[in-house]
């Protein structure tokens, strides 16, 4: 009886070890350009202001830090990225960058590697990793666009980090959905665009 006892206060002990771990306070950095920004948007109105209302109603506890900068680009991220890793220690890096690098024509395996790089410095510092894929306009060749389409999935598949293939699903086709500068979607587009982010993070968010 005792015996039976002593595995009962066992199993319960690492039954609340578990539970404190999944519940755990979690940081998140994202590592974003004008998309996670808020280019010409109100405060608050961003998809990455939307997640941390999501988590909240969710009862997921996560602190999130926007480290995305209007312009950037994989080489300005991967520049940033230690003093930030240093900064807030996070336990998931988000990184949305490259769309500069494609719109400026970069060559994609530059981007790849500069992606590369912040990829395997977030890992070291055990942090989980989520990319953010993105698509360029037809108008920039099919070779090239397929390209830089296609480095976000090889990067993901080498480093096991979970993908959201194409941020602007939903988006991109509807020109209504953007700012008059026709680059940077509008208010109305930030929940389609957490809609198509949440599916991936909330898996990784929760995990232990």
């Amino acid at each position: 009886m005792l015996a039976l006892f002593k595995k009962l206060i066992v199993a319960a002990s690492l039954g609340l070890a578990a539970a404190s771990a999944y519940s755990a306070p979690k940081t998140v950095l994202v590592v974003g350009d004008s998309l996670s920004a808020e280019y010409g948007l109100t405060r608050g109105a961003g998809w990455v202001a939307l997640l941390e209302q999501k988590l909240k109603r969710e009862k997921i506890d996560a602190t999130i830090v926007n480290a995305s900068i209007s312009g950037e680009t994989t080489s300005g991220g991967r520049a940033r990225l230690p003093a930030l890793l240093t900064a807030h220690k996070p336990d998931v890096v988000v990184i949305e960058l490259g769309a500069n690098d494609g719109l400026r024509g970069l060559p994609v395996e530059a981007a790849a590697t500069n992606l590369r790089q912040m990829i395997t410095l977030s890992q070291q510092q055990r942090a989980k990793v989520m990319l953010i894929g993105m698509r360029m306009p037809p108008n920039y060749g099919r070779a090239y666009t397929e390209r830089f389409f296609g480095m976000f999935s090889a990067l993901s598949k080498e480093f096991k980090a979970p993908l959201v293939p194409f941020m602007l699903e939903g988006v991109a086709d509807k020109p209504a959905l953007f700012q008059a500068d026709r680059l940077h979607p509008s208010a109305q587009a930030h929940p389609i665009i957490l809609n198509n982010i949440w599916p991936t993070f909330s898996t990784l968010i929760q995990q232990r």
